[in-house]
């Protein structure tokens, strides 16, 4: 691999960063979390989600407690205990992180200063206690840490429930989990699956497009018919909607490809049009291109 393409992968690892610290840390400064209104949405079963700023969180209620997957952002946590309370009057038992991103495990620090156990995957535990790739965070305190972590899965029965929470192949991130509600048949994506947009690679966390592929490919043979599917954001899906999700990622990834082969700079790749025929139902692509361009440029693809 020669100086000047390992030089372009160093920049374009710098606008990955860029982009993501524009949505995240930065993000959270200009964000005014006094006009975030929490929903809850009433899933199947005993499972909720709630809709606020950031990811869905998922909750299983019911007489043993309450289940959380995800928590938001730290400004958000009354409001959320808010909403939760206007469901049940139980004790926060359990809160399951999905992967790393502020957006999803922001409230940790105060979930678990509440006594709340926090489960995630074992990579998650790991990047949250350094600081996540790329210098996008500070290191969380002891307390905002899982306490529990597992390499392969962990099922809690609780409610009348199975709640499946298992590791996935690093797609998002490298430290990605989906949880199974099996008794209520829904699936918590994480945000290897959204509806709001295209998939963010974020490969400064150990995310891959391939692990990406594979992680929806679990999905969509794990779901059935009938499953119901939150995504990281945006609302409520079948498993019709996962694979429309993956076929058009496989589409943009063999165009990618082609270009990548044909030693196609990242500037020729972003004004290539790969995803014109897909941005009007998925937005601004440049995010997920870049990612995706790094990830096949390095890898060799």
């Amino acid at each position: 691999m020669n100086q000047n393409f390992l030089s372009q992968l160093g920049f374009i690892s710098l606008v990955i960063f860029s982009v993501f610290q524009s949505e995240s840390a930065a993000g959270q400064q200009q964000r005014n979390f006094d006009d975030v209104e929490i929903v809850s949405h009433r899933v199947a079963g005993n499972i909720y989600y709630l809709e606020g700023s950031g990811g869905n969180i998922g909750l299983s209620i019911g007489e043993d407690g309450v289940i959380m997957i995800d928590d938001q952002f730290a400004q958000l946590t009354e409001k959320i205990v808010s909403a939760i309370r206007e469901l049940s009057d139980q004790e926060i038992r359990f809160l399951i992180n999905t992967h790393i991103h502020g957006d999803h495990t922001g409230g940790n620090e105060n979930f678990g200063a509440m006594g709340v156990m926090i489960l995630a995957q074992d990579r998650v535990r790991l990047r949250l206690a350094e600081g996540l790739g790329g210098g996008q965070a500070v290191p969380y305190p002891e307390v905002a840490l899982p306490v529990l972590t597992y390499s392969d899965a962990v099922t809690l029965n609780v409610n009348g429930e199975e709640v499946h929470a298992f590791s996935v192949p690093p797609a998002h991130t490298d430290g990605d989990s989906f949880v199974h509600f099996r008794t209520s048949d829904v699936l918590h994506l994480g945000d290897v699956f959204r509806t709001t947009g295209f998939p963010f690679i974020d490969v400064s966390n150990g995310g891959t497009i391939q692990g990406t592929l594979e992680a929806l490919e679990i999905a969509i043979r794990l779901a059935g018919p009938s499953t119901t599917i939150i995504p990281g954001h945006g609302g409520l899906s079948t498993r019709d909607d996962v694979t429309e999700f993956r076929d058009m990622i496989l589409t943009v990834t063999e165009r990618v490809s082609r270009l990548i082969s044909q030693n196609r700079t990242l500037d020729q790749v972003l004004s290539a049009g790969v995803t014109a025929d897909f941005e009007n139902k998925w937005g601004n692509p440049e995010r997920f291109l870049i990612g995706l361009y790094q990830d096949l440029a390095s890898s060799g693809n």
